[in-house]
């Protein structure tokens, strides 16, 4: 197989897993007016990227957490930090929500703002849980344009007991800590509460339980007033936001080559990428392989137009065709030295007795008056020999 057709083959092979690849991403991945996550990541309507910008560009820093929250260390940092867990996608277990507690409860730890049912794991160990509003929507009872809402704050007990994976953790169970001061942020037009802030009295730390994470969507904050208000109760506050961003699907990430070498393993069509490969490699070894000696290499060089002449005037001379060998190879010389124009206008006869008058060095005029002189019929067989030289000579001395 020829090097080219190989490596169109290889560039055909690599196209087509590359397709394949895209067009399995693109089968899993969703549209983003279509994703329903409040994550940070996402631009569209339902996402929370513009909370976090609009926090950035109010000097308030921005951090996403995507990693484990037993990974969560405090920092010791003087300036506030609040923990946003804004309507996971995933439900924390109570492994997850312990550490959660207990990062706040640690000296370097911060306040929490729990958004949503998704957060609601964490929202009842703090004596409130979001009650779903399903029969109609939630208006805010705050003058202004504001989204209708799904959830209101209802009251939990003071002790919550999780015994949902007893086998993994066992039984698990979360008091109710007492608290300084409980302000209402947001009443619904019913007079239902929709967000609260908690100040602990057993330390300096402070928790947001918001209903519904609709008023920190991107859409909520571009069209209605839950923008400057969101906005109000992050920046004036806080100088540090850790938006939780691993229950939102954003798990620790990784490089693109770990990312695909993952997805060859668990794929049926990574298996048959990794065969072709491996016929590839062997294919590839087989053709390196040199069987026998190395050979060395002939070679070949071409010969000048004057040893193909002398060649001809060797072969005629054999042939005793004496006279016509030496006219072939003055004929030929008189070819190569006139113009173009020239040539087969003029006897070489007659061009071969003037010869000797247009040459200047004494090597060429000996060597025009040989040929002057083999010209004449009846020469022997030498003749065709000191034809050829004195051809030579002429050439060698005219075109150098």
């Amino acid at each position: 197989m020829r090097p080219r057709t190989e490596v169109a083959i290889g560039l055909g092979a690599l196209v087509v897993l590359v397709a394949l690849g895209a067009a399995l991403g693109q089968r899993e991945n969703r549209p983003e007016q279509h994703d329903p996550r409040a994550s940070s990541y996402l631009p569209g309507p339902r996402g929370t990227r513009g909370l976090a910008d609009g926090l950035g560009r109010l000097g308030v820093r921005v951090e996403r957490f995507r990693r484990s929250p037993r990974q969560l260390n405090p920092t010791g940092d003087s300036a506030r930090t609040v923990l946003a867990v804004l309507d996971p996608l995933a439900g924390f277990t109570s492994s997850e929500t312990r550490e959660i507690l207990a990062w706040q409860e640690s000296p370097g730890g911060g306040d929490l703002l729990l958004a949503g049912p998704g957060s609601a794991g964490i929202m009842r160990c703090f004596g409130f849980q979001p009650d779903a509003r399903e029969s109609d929507s939630v208006r805010v009872r705050t003058p202004g344009a504001w989204p209708r809402l799904s959830a209101v704050l209802a009251a939990s007990r003071d002790t919550v007991t999780d015994s949902s994976r007893v086998s993994d953790t066992g039984l698990w169970s979360c008091a109710v800590p007492p608290f300084a001061r409980i302000d209402t942020l947001l009443n619904s037009s019913t007079g239902r509460v929709l967000a609260l802030r908690l100040v602990r009295s057993d330390m300096d730390r402070q928790v947001l339980l918001v209903a519904d994470a609709t008023l920190f969507r991107n859409r909520a904050l571009r069209e209605t007033a839950a923008g400057p208000w969101a906005l109000e109760l992050l920046a004036g506050t806080y100088r540090r936001v850790i938006f939780e961003e691993a229950h939102q699907g954003f798990g620790a990430g990784g490089s693109l080559a770990d990312a695909t070498l993952a997805w060859s393993f668990r794929s049926p069509w990574g298996w048959i990428a990794w065969q072709l490969a491996l016929v590839g490699v062997l294919m590839l070894l087989a053709g390196a392989v040199r069987f026998g000696p190395i050979r060395s290499v002939v070679q070949r060089r071409r010969r000048s137009p004057l040893e193909h002449v002398r060649a001809l005037a060797t072969a005629l001379a054999a042939a005793r065709g004496h006279d016509v060998a030496i006219a072939a190879v003055v004929q030929g010389l008189h070819r190569r030295l006139m113009p173009a124009g020239q040539r087969g206008r003029t006897d070489w006869r007659a061009w071969v007795e003037r010869l000797a008058l247009n040459v200047r060095t004494r090597r060429a005029h000996d060597a025009a008056a040989t040929l002057q002189s083999l010209t004449r019929p009846g020469q022997p067989p030498e003749g065709v020999l000191r034809a050829a030289n004195a051809v030579e000579d002429v050439w060698e001395e005219l075109r150098p």
